[in-house]
């Protein structure tokens, strides 16, 4: 006799084969393949991060998703451990549009603190930090414990070019459903474990997975390169390339910048020489690894 999961099962599948239905599976837990271990194994950690704002000067973290793995030499992600699931009460109240976005209310964290400490112990093993917007989180994470700052970091939403592997974005709800499949997204752990679905899924015009790619991507060392005083004439030109605005106080140049291959930097540099300065130019650069990687450090 078949479990009423089989059955539901068995429906699925008569909607797919129909050709008129998709069918969209909710996630309960990462879907690993099976295989051997290659070599030794280390420990990551997926992390989501809900706040009351974007700026981590002014805004607080309302909730903490963290999500240990293991993953062996090969970059095959073979085991999921339990989350850190914590939720944590600010100084004021949670704006409006935030419990919109998230569904976490006043009511669900008054009284509820995160203790710093008890992060940096669960992290302390980490080989890498992944996160599906590594540029927000990072700063959020590191202000409020600084072993972050310790750690690797990689972003499985900027590090990974989504649409040139056949997707329409890289936004993780996208993702999600391409990759066939619904969960409970703008709560912390469960977007972490729809992350790791999503990387230990096979990747579209590859022989392996997206963690793999992922992985790769975030060992290689980048260099910034800050377009120092271009003519002003020509930021549509920067801005096409790729370049960004920096124009926050800081020690940073106020100038617009572009992070590349360390491999590509004197192509970059070179180009920067012939179609923008129109001449010999020496521009203020910066090597970044996986280390400084998204953080306000960089």
């Amino acid at each position: 006799m078949r479990t009423p999961d089989q059955d539901l099962e068995a429906m699925a599948a008569a909607l797919e084969a129909s050709g008129r239905y998709r069918v969209l599976r909710r996630l309960d837990a990462p879907r690993l393949v099976a295989g051997e271990v290659v070599g030794q194994t280390r420990q990551g950690i997926v992390l989501d991060l809900e706040t009351t704002g974007l700026d981590p000067a002014k805004d607080e973290i309302i909730e903490f998703g963290l999500v240990p793995f293991t993953y062996d030499a090969g970059g095959r992600i073979v085991a999921v451990g339990e989350p850190f699931s914590r939720l944590r009460q600010p100084s004021g109240p949670i704006p409006p549009d935030v419990t919109k976005l998230t569904g976490l209310t006043d009511a669900m964290v008054a009284g509820q603190v995160v203790d710093p400490a008890e992060v940096a112990t669960f992290i302390d093993g980490a080989a890498l930090i992944i996160a599906h917007n590594a540029g927000f989180d990072r700063r959020f994470a590191e202000a409020f414990c600084p072993a972050f700052a310790q750690k690797p970091w990689a972003c499985s939403y900027t590090q990974i070019d989504w649409q040139a592997h056949g997707h329409e974005s890289g936004k993780l709800a996208f993702l999600a459903c391409a990759y066939g499949f619904f969960h409970d997204g703008h709560r912390a752990h469960h977007d972490c474990l729809a992350t790791l679905e999503i990387l230990a899924s096979p990747l579209g015009a590859t022989d392996g997975s997206a963690f793999q790619t992922l992985l790769a991507t975030a060992r290689r060392a980048s260099v910034r390169i800050w377009a120092e005083n271009s003519p002003f004439d020509l930021k549509d030109v920067l801005k096409a390339r790729g370049y960004r605005w920096s124009g926050d106080p800081g020690p940073s140049p106020r100038a617009w910048w572009i992070d590349v291959d360390e491999a590509d930097k004197d192509a970059e540099l070179a180009f920067l020489q012939a179609e923008i300065y129109r001449g010999e130019v020496h521009l203020p650069t910066r090597r970044i690894t996986a280390f400084e990687r998204f953080s306000d450090r960089a």
